[in-house]
């Protein structure tokens, strides 16, 4: 993480400021056209600052948010307190705050979030997830390639090894693109890869 309380607090507060500017329909245009029937239940895991999961709910989602970090989600609470969206605390790859047996989703979001996770912990949320999914259900995901920014816990992802992984516990491929940009400033190193697998 970013050393000392200042710089962390500096972190997190700019985190949120640039995350609540983003708009949904840019940032996950390429997963519009896979999103479910409404109102369906979606998942957004690793919702950081919350403005996917207000995005989702405005357009008629059932929308469960899950995110580790309390700074995070004290935010989203405050700035979508009109939302009607689930806000949990809890990380991948357990993601413990939910009941496999009741929050089964139609379709779970997983955006910037899979290079914050280490190869152990993403074998292990592959599984969670085909749990997670319903049959039929799909989810996203953009992968981050690209040197670290301010944090530290930052890992290389794979696109076609994330595909394989999924792809043994039951999921298809149903779309993929490499080499995006990032729609941040001074990201000029940064590609994303964007796939979505769908439930067998």
């Amino acid at each position: 993480m970013v050393a000392g309380t200042e710089g962390y607090e500096k972190f997190v507060s700019r985190f949120i400021e640039v995350s609540q500017d983003l708009d949904f329909f840019e940032v996950c245009k390429d997963f519009i056209a896979f999103l479910p029937s409404k109102p369906a239940r979606i998942l957004d895991a690793g919702s950081g600052a919350g403005q996917n999961a207000a995005a989702l709910a405005q357009e008629g989602f059932t929308v469960t948010a899950v995110e580790p970090m309390p700074e995070f989600l004290s935010a989203a609470r405050k700035r979508y307190k009109s939302a009607s969206i689930t806000w949990l605390k809890g990380s991948f790859p357990d993601m413990a705050c939910l009941n496999a047996g009741t929050d089964q989703f139609d379709f779970v979001l997983i955006d910037g979030v899979w290079h914050h996770i280490d190869s152990t912990e993403r074998e292990s949320a592959v599984i969670r997830l085909s749990v997670l999914i319903k049959k039929g259900g799909r989810c996203a995901i953009s992968l981050r390639n690209g040197p670290a920014g301010l944090g530290s816990r930052v890992y290389p992802t794979d696109t076609k090894f994330t595909i394989q992984q999924f792809e043994k516990h039951g999921f298809v491929c149903i779309f993929e693109v490499q080499n995006k940009s990032s729609i941040l400033p001074n990201k000029e190193n940064v590609k994303w890869a964007r796939i979505v697998l769908q439930k067998c």
